[in-house]
């Protein structure tokens, strides 16, 4: 069976001063029907932040179904969807029902039943081809974190337990033992962090505040043939092992994502055992540009900027390091990118850090760019307020937050804005 991988498409994000996203996400779905279509897909498996806040536009609610409608003529016959950290269960589960009747599989939360995260899938024959132990993000409430006085470490601890011997539990259904007797492959989606991986400051948070890496490689039973890994936006192997592995993100969600390579994974399965696996580069419609350095250099390199071979205008982060006053930097920075507005834009403005300190500033203030609250989010401002409690202590707080955050989040979305508030 051949079964294509992605994930983290974060549907709806807007871009750091507001810039909307559909028109790169809508670009890269049409080349994913044309993918799926051309490479004879079966099934595609989605590891979870279809979008990028618990309450969606209705602009990006359109575009995830009418992909959905659209792929029915593809030649795909399964999809299999599971809710990430930023994803909405209800939201997602609501169309549940009426999906099935499309071969769409969609696990938003993890279900009342456990044997609902299992799906056989057929082949072309008809005979079963694949099954899917479809585990979406696992919150603190499915983990049973809650306990009074335990600290960080032992709240690690049993958090890696928890997700483990979920994984355990599915592995060893008996539905799951029965198709391995009779040579099905057998795969498992997650969205988490898992030891090893590389997380992006700014991009993705651990999900689990002193938990960073709570699972690793080993921790996924060997049943698993494929282990379809959503959360880190950057495509890469857990452990080392080539079968346990993160897709990435289709499209790059921020700067620090601007030099990674956006792939999907194909995989074909010839009965049980590791599959071939192919990387597919996605193409880039929007390129994000990074322009970091000294003043001459920052207006040399914007100057010289070549935006051919993408479609849209480039996004640009500026930051000049110089002891220049402010005015001229952003007159001469500003000239540049004015010559240069068809290729690239700023859409945060031009920063600047000084070489030196100023006769009347000391102190680290001086060393760090001027910040304004509305560029963080509330768990930024959190961690900042918690920084100087003893590390158990602002593990503890934190901990309590994420999951106060987490409550009131899924009881009442819009009191939060429709905010991301797991990272």
């Amino acid at each position: 069976m051949r079964v294509l991988h992605t994930a983290d498409w974060h549907l709806g994000q807007h871009f750091l001063t507001g810039q909307e996203r559909l028109t790169e996400q809508r670009a890269f779905l049409d080349w994913l029907l044309a993918t799926v279509q051309a490479e004879g897909v079966e099934a595609l498996v989605l590891a979870g932040d279809v979008f990028d806040t618990t309450t969606p536009s209705h602009a990006a609610q359109e575009l995830y179904y009418d992909f959905l409608v659209r792929l029915q003529g593809t030649g795909c016959r399964d999809v299999v969807i599971v809710g990430g950290n930023h994803d909405s269960p209800t939201l997602l589960n609501a169309s549940r029902r009426l999906l099935r009747a499309l071969r769409i599989h969609v696990v938003g939360g993890v279900p009342a039943d456990p044997s609902e995260q299992l799906i056989e899938l057929p082949g072309a024959s008809g005979r079963p081809g694949l099954v899917v132990c479809a585990v979406p993000f696992l919150r603190d409430r499915d983990l049973h974190l809650a306990v009074a006085g335990e600290t960080p470490d032992e709240r690690q601890l049993r958090i890696r337990d928890s997700i483990a011997g979920h994984y355990l539990a599915l592995s060893e259904h008996d539905l799951v033992r029965r198709l391995r007797e009779q040579d099905v492959p057998v795969l498992a989606t997650g969205h988490l962090y898992a030891a090893g991986g590389e997380a992006r400051e700014g991009a993705e948070r651990d999900v689990h505040i002193g938990g960073l890496g709570v699972i690793a490689a080993e921790h996924f039973p060997a049943t698993f043939d494929y282990v379809a890994l959503g959360h880190l936006h950057r495509p890469q192997v857990v452990g080392g092992r080539a079968h346990i592995r993160y897709s990435g993100s289709p499209v790059p969600l921020s700067f620090t994502e601007a030099d990674d390579k956006q792939q999907v994974l194909l995989l074909d399965f010839a009965g049980a055992g590791v599959p071939t696996i192919t990387p597919l580069p996605v193409p880039v419609t929007r390129r994000l540009q990074r322009f970091h350095g000294e003043l001459d250099e920052v207006e040399a390199a914007i100057l010289a900027f070549d935006n051919e071979g993408f479609r849209l205008v480039a996004w640009a982060d500026v930051l000049v390091r110089s002891d220049e006053p402010s005015p001229e930097v952003q007159r001469r920075v500003q000239a540049a990118l004015k010559e240069r507005r068809a290729q690239v834009l700023a859409p945060r403005g031009v920063r600047q850090h000084r070489l030196t300190e100023a006769p009347d500033m000391a102190g680290p203030a001086s060393e760090a760019p001027l910040e304004h609250l509305h560029q963080l989010t509330v768990e930024e401002v959190f961690s900042r307020r918690v920084a100087g409690l003893p590390p158990e202590r602002a593990a503890q707080l934190t901990a309590t937050f994420r999951e106060l955050r987490q409550l009131l989040a899924e009881a009442d979305p819009l009191a939060w804005g429709g905010e991301e508030f797991a990272g």
